[in-house]
């Protein structure tokens, strides 16, 4: 597994612990609930759910001609996690106290959305019909074929 793909199973994780926390916090504290339930929810689904698929999915899809895809994991990462950690950090307080901050959590939407673009770049490389794996490894077998000066 390479590093970012680590990342977002281990960011993953984090969030699901979050998410118990925030969830066990509601039984405490009812009054918690109207300021966290929306980062609650998106904590789970964006940040558990969305975190580990994409980091399982660039680490177990399969990689034609040994593609490696670092940076593009390493935008898809950073862009989604930042944005998701805004969202986490100003939503309550705009919800709460009425923050002024709604332009935080617009741009925290729109880093969320051009991590999920990326990730929906580096997937479209990834994902191969039948015909396009035999053509690849048909491409493989004619270059192991040929001699060192071209032939």
């Amino acid at each position: 597994m390479y590093p970012f793909e680590a990342r977002f199973v281990r960011a993953g994780l984090l969030y699901l612990l979050f998410t118990a926390v925030t969830g066990t916090l509601f039984y405490v504290f009812p009054g918690l609930i109207r300021p966290l339930v929306s980062v609650h929810t998106h904590a789970g689904i964006v940040g558990f759910f969305l975190n580990l698929v994409m980091g399982v999915a660039f680490w177990m899809m399969p990689r034609p001609n040994q593609l490696r895809q670092d940076r593009l994991e390493a935008w898809a990462f950073w862009l989604l996690n930042v944005g998701l950690a805004a969202r986490v950090l100003f939503e309550p307080p705009v919800i709460a106290w009425r923050w002024p901050l709604q332009v935080v959590l617009v741009l925290s939407a729109a880093l969320q959305t051009a991590g999920i673009a990326v990730f929906v770049v580096g997937m479209t490389q990834r994902v191969l019909t039948s015909a396009d794996l035999r053509r690849l490894r048909a491409a493989r077998d004619a270059r192991a074929g040929e001699t060192p000066d071209g032939r």
